[in-house]
């Protein structure tokens, strides 16, 4: 095999695919969607966009920009995902990040592999495709599996993912209290304890370590500290391991308790949670298998598959966003302070919940995406007028 083989086909193809996989990187870091409540007791003064939230593949964070003008002065912006969190769970809905769970913890995974899929699109050597996907796959698979499943995973993970799930815990000490029935002293500690975290977080600086931790290092120290802290409270001696499974289902059940404290009704739902971790992991170890095999021939359903699942991407966002918007509208609990009817919020434009105005539009991220399909979709044209009635390479 020559270079002239390998790198056979139209010369566009290639270029349009790789500006389509430099793209797939910019969208993994860019907001793609997001969310605002405005209401007569939030003013635009205070509050310019106001209560407004940004999606991102591997998290949800903060919309809200800090104000500066003659009569405000913020040192820095109001945390609205927890005030939206603190409206709505007063008609009984769930605290943002109990929504996306698996997505949002697998999102690196399967931006990888969709890249993965893509270069072996681009090759248009059977053999080398197959070779370089088996080993690309086979070294994801060993990342996802030690994030998952090992002590320590938490390492491999990405730092937006690990920022956002470590301030979705950041509550004050109050409400701790409130919410977790804690008594002063115990919120008081465990608010002490989070504090002490961070600073140990930066304590190899005193003993001749490096200057400062990471924020990584930082963030799975604070999640740390607060699961020994909930284990403390609830009197379990569930060892901390730091691995990805562990932290979804912990975090997942802490998210759905924060306001609607109900043991019974939240151990099932971490369950069915933890369960669906592990399934899709290994569905994803055997889609990578599949895709491996398919590699072996030009044209196939599997090779198409390639590109068409990465075209898609829009849409799946979509479809994804639209389903857990429903399962929030739809799973409201009974502790709410307000009885509401079961709803489906607003997935694209406005709407009106109570007093409140919904406003939910698409941001800079998912016009990457329509961009990122639209190359795509040229490249399998070009690439399918190129193999008309050329013969299979095996």
């Amino acid at each position: 095999m020559n270079a002239v083989s390998v790198l056979k086909g139209n010369p566009l193809v290639y270029a349009l695919v790789a500006a389509a996989i430099a793209l797939l990187v910019a969208i993994y870091y860019t907001p793609i969607w997001w969310v605002s409540l405005t209401a007569p007791n939030y003013p635009k003064e205070a509050f310019p966009d106001g209560v407004r939230i940004n999606f991102h593949m591997n998290g949800v964070f903060n919309g809200c920009k800090k104000v500066a003008n003659r009569e405000i002065t913020e040192r820095e912006a109001l945390d609205c995902v927890h005030e939206m969190d603190t409206i709505n769970h007063y008609v009984g809905m769930y605290p943002i990040a109990a929504g996306g769970v698996i997505e949002r913890a697998f999102s690196p995974f399967l931006v990888t592999m969709l890249g993965v899929m893509l270069v072996g699109f681009v090759i248009p050597t059977p053999r080398l495709r197959m070779g370089l996907m088996g080993v690309a796959f086979a070294a994801l698979a060993v990342w996802m599996f030690l994030y998952y499943y090992t002590a320590g995973g938490l390492e491999y993970q990405n730092t937006g993912y690990l920022d956002a799930m470590e301030t979705s815990l950041s509550q004050s000490a109050g409400e701790e209290q409130a919410t977790q029935e804690l008594t002063p002293g115990q919120a008081l500690i465990a608010q002490l304890k989070r504090e002490l975290a961070k600073g140990t977080a930066k304590a190899p600086a005193a003993a001749g370590g490096p200057a400062h931790a990471s924020e990584k290092q930082r963030d799975i120290a604070d999640l740390e500290a607060s699961f020994q802290a909930d284990q403390e409270r609830r009197g379990t001696h569930n060892a901390w391991n730091g691995s990805g499974s562990q932290l979804l289902t912990w975090h997942y059940a802490k998210s759905l308790g924060r306001y609607f404290n109900n043991p019974a009704q939240i151990r099932p739902m971490a369950a069915r949670m933890n369960a669906a971790g592990h399934l899709v992991f290994w569905l994803l170890i055997g889609a990578m298998v599949l895709l491996v095999w398919g590699a072996r021939r030009n044209g196939g359903t599997l090779y198409w598959l390639m590109v068409l699942v990465p075209i898609a991407l829009p849409l799946l966002f979509i479809v994804d966003y639209s389903a857990w918007l429903w399962w929030y509208g739809h799973t409201l609990n009974d502790m709410g302070a307000f009885t509401v009817k079961p709803f489906m919020p607003t997935v694209f434009g406005d709407g009106k919940v109570a007093q409140f105005s919904t406003h939910s539009y698409p941001y800079v991220g998912f016009g990457l995406m329509l961009v990122f399909s639209v190359l795509l979709a040229l490249a399998a044209l070009l690439r399918r007028k190129e193999w008309q009635g050329a013969p299979n390479a095996g």
